[in-house]
């Protein structure tokens, strides 16, 4: 009897070690919704740009790679949507696929299409776009990206 307490003990000391090693992450498919809504947020935030939504959603030290070579800190990339260098009339993603690496860090892969009117200049682009986030503060938030241009 002593030996089988003993036993469950440990067990239970070796599961909640184990839980307390993952610093309480959650599954992978328990944390998609978050990175999902995450990504749909910064979207809406790109076509209707505010600074509070933004920083909300971009990581103080983000990376961001644009199809054409240019790479934008977290203040460029705000000041060039705010400002409409950067302007995105409509943005639609498809294929969106999010692939959760440890409980604060996340791949998510799409395609993006958009109507833009960069510096008042009517365009389309076509895009794949890799994302990785990242949970700060218990908020997820886009920490690099980087965009290719599709061919066709």
């Amino acid at each position: 009897m002593l030996i089988r307490k003993f036993l469950l003990a440990a067990a239970a000391t070796a599961v909640f070690a184990g839980c307390a090693a993952s610093g309480g992450s959650s599954s992978g498919a328990a944390v998609e919704p978050a990175v999902a809504a995450a990504a749909e947020r910064l979207r809406v935030a790109m076509v209707d740009p505010t600074p509070a939504a933004l920083r909300a959603l971009v990581a103080d030290d983000l990376s961001y790679g644009h199809s054409g070579g240019k790479v934008d800190t977290q203040a460029s990339f705000i000041a060039d949507l705010l400002d409409r260098k950067s302007d995105f009339v409509t943005i639609a993603i498809t294929d969106q696929t999010i692939k959760v690496v440890d409980g604060n860090t996340a791949i998510v892969r799409h395609t993006l299409t958009a109507d833009t009117n960069d510096s008042g200049k009517p365009g389309k682009v076509a895009l794949k776009i890799l994302g990785i986030w990242q949970k700060q503060g218990g908020e997820w938030k886009l920490l690099a990206r980087q965009a290719v241009r599709l061919t066709t």
